[in-house]
């Protein structure tokens, strides 16, 4: 994949996530009993996380001070 690729791939994982975020506060503030369902979806928002991460790492290489 190229830079745009992958800054493209980091932004539709980002939205993503927000919209996770946004399902999980409208569960828990409705007072949703379905705990599993909830802690599925907190699971897919970290590795909804982690792959961000992994974009940003490979966009932005370490620098050697």
């Amino acid at each position: 994949m190229n830079e745009q690729e992958l800054q493209k791939r980091a932004e539709l994982l980002r939205s993503e996530h927000r919209d996770l975020d946004a399902a999980i506060f409208a569960l828990t503030e409705a007072g949703s009993s379905d705990q599993l369902q909830i802690a599925r979806l907190k699971k897919r928002k970290l590795r909804l996380k982690d792959q961000i991460a992994i974009i940003e790492d490979t966009l932005l290489p370490d620098i050697i001070a």
